[in-house]
């Protein structure tokens, strides 16, 4: 009998996907009914309202799992792009692990995470999404707040 432990390691056919399995798991546990979308990212739609995210999986040496979604742009944002950019870089320097861009008309707001071996995956999926959630809000709350001038505008520097 051969020694299983000298069977050469294959790699995993191009069809499996154990983190983005792993992911719909942890959706499904927490009682998120997940679909796969045509580009293979795991759509799922949580809160009150609904909003619609995504979870891209990257598997390798160092998996990384993006949760991402996107929104319309409306009032009360400026209608001007470099206002709306500029907002996007005021909070990207002010949170950490999130970015916000803009793509055609629609905000974009990403959160990256590196899984590790024994990794929460499922304290890091909530994490991810509350925080993406927090500053979509963040950043339409900006605009509320009567801060319609440029960044920086009439503030200090310091």
């Amino acid at each position: 009998m051969t020694d299983p432990t000298a069977l050469p390691s294959f790699p995993l056919p191009p069809d499996e996907h154990p983190l983005r399995g792993r992911v719909l798991d942890v959706l499904q546990d927490l009682g998120i009914a997940p679909a796969i979308d045509s580009d293979g990212d795991v759509a799922f739609t949580v809160g009150e309202p609904a909003q619609q995210l995504f979870a891209r999986c990257q598997d390798g040496d160092f998996p990384v799992m993006r949760i991402f979604g996107q929104w319309q742009i409306g009032e009360p944002a400026s209608p001007d792009p470099l206002a709306r950019l500029q907002r996007c870089n005021d909070v990207n320097l002010e949170w950490q692990v999130v970015k916000v861009g803009i793509a055609a008309d629609n905000l974009v707001v990403t959160a990256d995470q590196v899984i590790l071996p024994g990794t929460d995956l499922t304290a890091l999926v909530q994490l991810s999404v509350t925080l993406v959630l927090q500053v979509v809000g963040a950043w339409y709350g900006s605009w509320e707040q009567g801060r319609h001038e440029a960044p920086g505008a009439g503030g200090s520097n310091g």
